[in-house]
């Protein structure tokens, strides 16, 4: 079972939020990616007590609150419990935001106008040690990072991986889970993550959100 904690100021949004979430139980959900949401807050603090408190596996976090921002709470939480991923569900997408929220540790990024399926398995992602971005914010960064290097250097590591390693790596920039690379590439999904595990090493990078800025600085 997946415990989630609910981030967010408006309670109509994490009521909106409780009940996609919670549709889990009786479809797409079983055994250990059931979710179940632990608690709310409403603000940054309360967050921070709350995660304290119930220990989530998962906390869905919004940015800009009254009460107190995510970004603190985010960067609090991931350092005191590091078996607490957050997952950012936000409505804003300047690029700003989104490199703060993931140098504060966030695991995930995704807007409000994701689908429900979509939530629900970027909470999945995230429970399990996965790293995620929606495919806008990883346009958004993919520009942005093209504005600041117009013509980027070779980064040296590159020359130490494989054809394939190279195209697993830009499917990764493209923020493709295992088993989309995998049905791409017509390889299975072990492989993919044999694939990405290997370039984590190779690349001494720390999660799958870095090996996509490196895909994208590299323009691959």
């Amino acid at each position: 079972m997946i415990r989630v904690l609910l981030v967010d100021d408006q309670e109509l949004v994490r009521a909106g939020l409780r009940a996609l979430l919670a549709r889990d139980h009786s479809d797409d959900g079983t055994g250990d990616d059931v979710i179940e949401i632990a608690g709310e807050a409403s603000d940054g603090p309360r967050a921070l007590i709350e995660a304290r408190r119930l220990r989530p596996d998962v906390v869905v976090m919004d940015l800009r609150m009254p009460g107190g921002g995510g970004l603190d709470a985010t960067r609090e939480i991931t350092t005191a419990f590091p078996g607490t991923r957050v997952l950012v569900l936000t409505t804003f997408e300047e690029p700003g935001e989104i490199d703060a929220a993931v140098r504060a540790g966030a695991a995930g990024y995704l807007l409000k106008d994701t689908g429900a399926d979509e939530l629900r398995q970027a909470v999945r992602t995230v429970a399990a040690g996965g790293n995620l971005l929606s495919p806008t914010v990883a346009r958004l960064l993919m520009d942005r990072l093209a504005a600041q290097d117009p013509a980027p250097p070779r980064d040296p590591r590159l020359d130490a991986l494989t054809a394939r390693e190279l195209q697993i790596l830009a499917r990764v920039g493209l923020g493709e889970t295992n088993q989309e690379i995998a049905a791409a590439l017509f390889i299975s999904p072990a492989t993919a993550r044999t694939y990405v595990s290997r370039l984590l090493a190779k690349l001494r990078a720390r999660d799958r959100t870095q090996l996509a800025v490196i895909a994208h600085r590299a323009r691959l």
